[in-house]
């Protein structure tokens, strides 16, 4: 979770990034196999980077379903 649980469209929590590459560094030693997937405030503004610490799968509801979300999905790839 990149959130605080207990509701949908909060805003995503930046140390989530270090947390997150600290995942990727012990999944790579222990499990290369292993998926890390991200939950909570994913916008186009943090995809990116999210990408770049290593994230495989993100959900993006709030974001998709806040507007056009023809337009929001476009905007994630």
């Amino acid at each position: 979770m990149s959130v605080n649980p207990g509701f949908g469209g909060q805003k995503f929590i930046p140390n989530t990034f270090d947390k997150i590459k600290a995942l990727k560094d012990m999944i790579e030693s222990l499990n290369p196999n292993c998926l890390i997937e991200v939950d909570g405030g994913v916008s186009d503004k943090n995809i990116m980077e999210l990408k770049k610490c290593g994230v495989d799968i993100v959900v993006a509801g709030s974001y998709i379903f806040s507007g056009n979300y023809k337009e929001k999905i476009s905007s994630l790839k």
